[in-house]
């Protein structure tokens, strides 16, 4: 089932070929939800001259070539007026196409080494803290920072706690990390700053695949607990 979106929305121009469409400050599912029914609005009936549409938390990134709105006082006030129009139908919520994405993780150890001090944070013990990430109501807000490195909402609010103070150079691909409000898994081996409680076998990433992301923006997650025997025995998959 779809829903229209009523959300107030505000275009402003980002250099000469790039506005951004802003739905509001606060990252939220109904503010996101309307982003990405925009930028599915865009994809499905493109519009000549758009060359690129990037969603992310609250905002939608629209590249063009200025050329092709050339009739007007700017580029950018042709496709902004264009894009009002657009907006003033009101954006509908695809929440049929959410799919429910289970993500087998093995929380602590060596394969997620900041656990015991984010539990000592909290002031919960490991387990607590493991079934409370379990339990938590995930949602993937946006893919960004490396290839298909999801930002994921709707952490336990009790698990809440800041970036390390001091980042490192290399996290293992497939890491579990939290940071704030939000959970990540590291997609590829980069540096990074979140706090990391498990690592999942699946590759998040492959550019070779005709679907190279995993996870996209509206997918619902499942965290599942596995054994360290099980992750060692599990091939890489997809």
């Amino acid at each position: 089932m779809t829903s229209p979106s009523t959300s107030p929305w505000r275009i402003a121009p980002v250099g000469d070929r790039s506005l951004i469409v802003e739905f509001g400050q606060a990252v939220e599912p109904a503010v996101n939800a309307t982003v990405r029914g925009f930028a599915r609005e865009l994809l499905d009936e493109p519009i000549a001259g758009i060359v690129d549409v990037v969603p992310a938390f609250t905002t939608v990134a629209v590249h063009y070539r200025p050329e092709f709105f050339a009739e007007g006082a700017s580029p950018y006030e042709v496709l902004r007026r264009r894009l009002d129009a657009l907006l003033a139908r009101g954006i509908r919520h695809h929440d049929e196409d959410a799919r429910t994405v289970d993500i087998p993780v093995c929380y602590g150890g060596e394969f997620g080494p900041d656990l015991e001090e984010v539990a000592a944070t909290c002031g919960l013990r490991a387990e607590e803290v493991i079934a409370r990430h379990v339990a938590s109501q995930h949602l993937v807000y946006m893919l960004g920072f490396a290839p298909g490195f999801p930002y994921i909402g709707g952490l336990d609010p009790s698990l809440a706690v800041p970036r390390r103070g001091t980042p490192r150079t290399r996290i293992p691909a497939g890491s579990v990390a939290i940071a704030r409000d939000q959970t990540s898994i590291y997609s590829l081996e980069t540096p990074g700053g979140w706090n990391l409680i498990g690592r999942t076998p699946l590759k998040l990433f492959d550019a070779a695949a005709e679907s190279p992301c995993l996870l996209r923006p509206g997918d619902r997650i499942r965290f599942v607990p596995v054994s360290a025997d099980a992750f060692g025995n599990a091939e890489v998959q997809r």
